[in-house]
């Protein structure tokens, strides 16, 4: 990918996300973004994270609750106020509520003043309560960015509240994960997203316990962590499931190996965006039955890579689930539409120009508006 002319300055891009330790689709997405921007010749790339770590005489305070969040709040600023002032672009990842507030909204009240064009990467399912139900004096502070969403789902809500937005749709790297026919199809699933009301994991068991009493072998696997832990583990066991192969929380390695050990990814939330784990079933070839929550139904294409139901149909869910294991063929073509929609969609050479463009597009602006004044 090209990059500006040699005798041009180059982009300077700043992110603004959440970092590490935090894990999760915006630290993801934001590291991988940052990774392929290096990479290109006539980009230069700074990162802000929304959660600093404290360090020095500010370190005992990360053990203190509340202190923790206004310490760690005041070096952000402080961060911002000292890198947004050298950048051409500001993108900032965005989800809903306190870590908007305390996150988001900075950098793009920063940026604004620093007179910087602002991205708001905004890629939270809960966008629509969100807007709804805060205040409008800070949810209009979109209004003062440019915002992009991996979903035509969150273009529409935002639609509804005024806001104009665009998409640029999440990508993959699929270089680590390996695409495996599924010969037969095995009763062995996967959950893995977040131990979150959200993700509706009741949903997912009482299919599991649905398909179990058809299937007595099936096999299922959980992984992932959250608020949830103990009360998954207790529906687990009060539901009676058996064959339950409870992994909690992995590594990003362990969990690319999960999708090898499991022959059909099962996805049960009520509000969703857009779940990067769909792009790794495409990826690695296990077929997809889920919900169609929020961005999901614009994510998969029913019948053609993947089955859907509405949510909380628990018993859809399982009918379904019983459809890919009755139907090898019908779940190899799934799995094979559905590694052909990553390749033309969701991967970094077609995402990458749309990004590329628009920082060109916003830096060009910047310039201009600096040489008027």
């Amino acid at each position: 990918m090209a990059g500006r002319p040699e005798h041009e300055p180059p982009i300077r891009v700043c992110v603004v996300a959440p970092g590490a330790p935090l894990i999760g689709g915006q630290v993801v997405q934001s590291q991988r973004l940052m990774a392929h921007l290096e990479a290109i010749p006539g980009f230069q790339v700074d990162f802000v994270p929304h959660n600093p770590p404290l360090h020095g005489p500010l370190a005992p305070l990360q053990r203190v609750k509340y202190v923790r969040t206004v310490a760690t709040t005041a070096v952000y600023l402080g961060r911002l106020l000292a890198q947004l002032r050298r950048a051409d672009v500001v993108h900032v990842f965005s989800a809903s509520y306190w870590s908007y507030l305390i996150g988001p909204m900075l950098a793009i009240l920063v940026g604004r003043l620093y007179g910087k064009q602002v991205i708001v990467n905004y890629r939270s399912g809960e966008c629509e309560d969100h807007l709804q139900r805060w205040p409008r004096f800070i949810t209009g502070t979109l209004g003062l960015a440019r915002i992009i969403t991996p979903t035509p789902y969150l273009t529409e809500v935002f639609a509804q509240f005024g806001f104009e937005a665009e998409v640029i749709p999440n990508y993959l790297d699929i270089e680590h994960l390996t695409y495996q026919e599924r010969a037969p199809v095995r009763p062995i699933f996967l959950v893995n997203r977040l131990f979150d009301t959200l993700y509706n994991y009741p949903c997912a068991l009482e299919a599991f316990r649905l398909v179990q009493r058809e299937v007595p072998e099936a096999r299922l696997i959980v992984a992932g962590y959250g608020p949830l832990h103990d009360q998954i583990l207790r529906w687990i066991e009060e539901k009676g499931l058996r064959n339950v192969d409870f992994r909690g929380r992995v590594t990003p390695a362990e969990m690319r190996q999960l999708y090898h050990e499991a022959d059909v990814y099962l996805n049960s939330p009520n509000l969703d965006c857009f779940p990067g784990s769909i792009l790794e079933a495409f990826a690695t070839g296990i077929p997809v039955v889920t919900t169609n929550a929020g961005g999901i139904r614009y994510l998969v294409d029913h019948e053609r890579t993947g089955l859907m139901v509405e949510c909380d149909d628990a018993e859809g869910l399982a009918r379904c689930a019983l459809r890919v294991l009755r139907n090898p063929d019908e779940a190899r073509r799934f799995a094979r539409a559905g590694r052909e929609e990553l390749e033309r969609r969701y991967v970094w050479p077609v995402v990458g120009p749309a990004w590329i463009a628009t920082y060109r597009e916003m830096a060009g602006t910047q310039l201009t508006g600096a040489s008027r004044r």
